[in-house]
């Protein structure tokens, strides 16, 4: 029993980064059960033992984007205990994880997401607030240690903190070629100088 529920474990994230692979290829709004399938290698109705729709697929590339965002933060967590250090390979992971998958810019700048079922908005929404939070609470941790800046707001240092890799991804999901890891480099530079304490 514990053999074919790994199985079908293994299945599903194959559905879902075959979804994130034809998504970073044609966008979110060609994405159907029929090209998935394809993909994968497998018939339509084979998928559908897994996923009974599309909405579903979207709702598990939505989980998959929060588990990777949110185990980067982890990971940088358990690297080191200097939010300084935190925050700098937080936003190294971040800018990576976008370029590594072009899906990302798609699915967040997407009509499907953002106009279409409220439980999925109020996924993306939930997504993007927890791992804001994640970062806000890294500045919060490194003001009370007295590295950082006490008289700046740790939200909206985080959506600050998350705008540095935006602008490229916008560029580069608009067909430019922007050097996204010295952008954010140039970027953290900058945030730094009026974040950390001399």
């Amino acid at each position: 029993m514990a053999t074919k529920k790994l199985a079908t474990e293994i299945r599903r994230e194959q559905i879902v980064r075959a979804a994130l692979g034809l998504v970073a290829r044609h966008g979110l709004k060609k994405l159907n059960i029929a090209s998935v399938a394809r993909e994968v290698g497998l018939v339509p109705s084979a998928l559908y033992r897994h996923f009974h729709s599309k909405d579903e697929i979207i709702d598990a590339v939505l989980g998959l984007l929060r588990s990777q965002m949110m185990g980067n933060v982890e990971k940088v967590r358990n690297d080191t205990s200097d939010p300084e250090q935190q925050l700098e390979r937080l936003l190294t992971l971040h800018a990576g994880l976008i370029r590594d998958n072009q899906a990302i810019p798609r699915i967040l700048f997407s009509d499907e997401v953002f106009s279409g079922p409220s439980p999925r908005r109020q996924q993306m929404f939930a997504v993007l607030k927890g791992y804001t939070g994640a970062v806000a609470d890294i500045i919060h941790e490194g003001q009370n240690a007295g590295s950082f800046r006490k008289d700046l707001d740790p939200t909206t240092l985080s959506l600050m903190f998350v705008g540095i890799v935006v602008p490229a991804a916008i560029l580069w999901h608009a067909g430019g070629e922007p050097d996204i890891p010295s952008h954010v480099k140039k970027g953290w530079q900058i945030f730094r100088q009026f974040l950390v304490l001399s």
